[in-house]
Formats: structure tokens, C-alpha cells, sequence
């Protein structure tokens, strides 16, 4: 079958791999395709704007859209903009794919406190960028309604793994600095989330709208801060003063990923204390 990638950057190239080592044929588009490895058909889109000529057989779409900028209008433009514009797209060219995935984010939730969250949680955003994610799911679901189409949107936790080194980085040099107030960090490692993807868009029963996709543990960042120095050799960070400006974070709450996990979904990094190990080992190639 065709797949087609819109958004092809580290996660949407991992993607496309699997789909082609599955035997599937695959095009992505992203502003860049000559970086894309030979197995992905690259395309030229910038999807904020348009999208060219589809091939008519597709019969998957995964939507893997990144922003340039963490600012609303750099979100509107490429989630919801390029959203649209893939919809307009398939409905231009009389295209109905079988599926369609939209890779959202664990941010369309408000802070719960520490409470459990899951896909029955009220999507009620405190921040613009959980915002126009629901905005851009909602455009989906509203779009493809009554079609043969099946949409899903695929609320992520916080991707790490190959080349994302940012908390790695900090333990290492000396300036992560462990909350006052305990917060849970809700992960998954690209590899993961990759394979997610495949599952969701390509498993016999027919899946639900809304999945979360995280990792089997919410751990509390000092933990996982803690973890790291010790994997590495590192001094134990210190622990921010109560009040103090390093203390203030996106919040705190602990994402289920049970309803995947209900449909056969088998993690390769099930905690972070896997996927760390196998970054500090040096596993895995960040996707240009």
C-alpha cells in the first residue's frame, strides 16, 4: 500500500523506514526531501502553505508536523494550517485513505495535579500551543466525519532519544536542577512513538480516535535527574529552593497509556531508565 508522511522530520523519517521495511511504499513531504533516505519518496511541501499532487492509491496518512518556533502563530501555521491544507489535499484529488494520524501532544491536558490522565480527560489547555492542537484535532475529526476515513490523533508525551540529549546535557554539565515540587514527566522514546504510529494506522481491529501515547511510567523528574548523574558518573543535582524561579514547570500530571496498551501495543523502552541506558550506550540515529 502507499503511505504518506506529511511532515517528515525525525519521527516522520523513522516512520516511513518501518513502513518501507514492511514493504509498503512511502512518500514524505517536508521542505527538505533530498535529506530523506532512499527508501522514502521525498516531496517538496511546505504544508503551512499548500501541498502538491498526491499519489491517488494512498492508503495510510500520518500527519507529523513540527513548529519552527514555539510561539502560536509558528503553531497555527503548521499545525492547523498544515492540517487543512493535507485535508484539502486529499478532497481536491478525490483521495479517501483508509486512515489518518495526527500526531498530537500530551499538552492539550490541563496541570491535574498528579492525578491520572487519560483519554477520557477533558481536553482543557491552559497554554496556546495545547490549544491549537486541539483546534487542529478537532479539524480532523470534523473533516472526516461521515467518510471512510478514520481518524486518530495520537496525543504524545515528551519524545527523547537519539539526538535529543537536552536532559543528558544538563546532568552532565552541572546545571539541571531538581524541582522543590515534585513533577512527573510523561516520555516516550522516538523509537517508540514511531512504532506506535505503525501499529495504530495498520492493526486489523479497528482502533478508537484518541489514544495517549507515553511510556509505562510517569516518573518524577528528580528521579530520573537522579538516575542519569548516577548512570553517568555525575553529581546528584540540587534540589531548587521552594518558590524559586527554576522551580516553575509545565505542571504536573501522570499520563495512562493503558488504552494502547489494551490493543497488543508492546514498548521497546517501557520506562526511562531503558531508553536513557540505550542513549548513553549511544543506540539509535537522529534523522536530519
Amino acid at each position: 500500500m502507499t503511505v504518506l508522511i506529511a511532515g517528515c522530520g525525525d519521527l516522520g523519517t523513522e516512520v516511513g523506514l518501518r513502513f518501507a521495511a514492511a514493504g509498503h511504499d512511502v512518500v514524505g513531504l517536508r521542505r527538505s526531501p533530498e535529506k530523506l533516505p532512499a527508501e522514502i519518496r521525498g516531496v517538496f511541501a511546505d504544508l503551512s502553505t499548500s501541498v502538491p499532487e498526491l499519489p491517488g492509491d494512498v492508503d495510510i496518512v500520518v500527519v507529523a508536523i513540527a513548529a519552527d518556533a514555539s510561539t502560536e502563530d509558528a503553531y497555527r501555521a503548521a499545525y492547523l494550517n498544515g492540517v487543512k491544507n493535507v485535508l484539502d489535499a486529499l478532497e481536491g484529488q478525490s483521495i479517501e485513505p483508509r486512515r489518518i494520524l495526527f500526531v498530537s501532544s500530551t499538552a492539550v491536558y490541563r496541570d491535574s495535579g498528579g492525578a491520572v490522565v487519560d483519554e477520557s480527560t477533558p481536553t482543557e489547555p491552559t497554554r496556546f500551543s495545547g490549544r491549537v492542537l486541539v483546534e487542529a484535532e478537532n479539524l480532523l475529526f470534523s473533516r472526516t466525519h461521515g467518510s471512510n476515513t478514520k481518524p486518530i490523533s495520537l496525543r504524545l508525551g515528551g519524545i527523547y532519544g537519539p539526538g535529543r540529549t537536552r536532559l543528558i546535557d544538563q546532568v552532565r554539565s552541572g546545571k539541571a536542577v531538581i524541582p522543590a515540587q515534585p513533577r512527573h514527566t510523561n516520555r516516550v522514546h522516538r523509537d517508540d512513538a514511531a512504532a506506535m504510529i505503525v501499529h495504530l494506522t495498520t492493526m486489523e481491529t479497528a482502533p478508537d480516535s484518541v489514544y495517549v501515547g507515553v511510556d509505562d511510567q510517569a516518573a518524577e523528574m528528580g528521579d530520573v535527574m537522579r538516575f542519569l548523574a548516577s548512570e553517568m558518573g555525575c553529581p546528584e543535582p540540587p534540589t531548587a529552593a521552594l518558590g524559586d524561579a527554576s522551580d516553575a514547570g509545565p505542571g504536573d500530571k501522570r499520563c495512562s497509556n493503558k488504552r494502547l496498551r489494551a490493543t497488543g501495543f508492546q514498548l521497546t523502552f517501557p520506562t526511562y531508565k531503558e531508553g536513557y541506558r540505550a542513549l548513553l550506550a549511544g543506540e539509535g540515529v537522529r534523522h536530519p
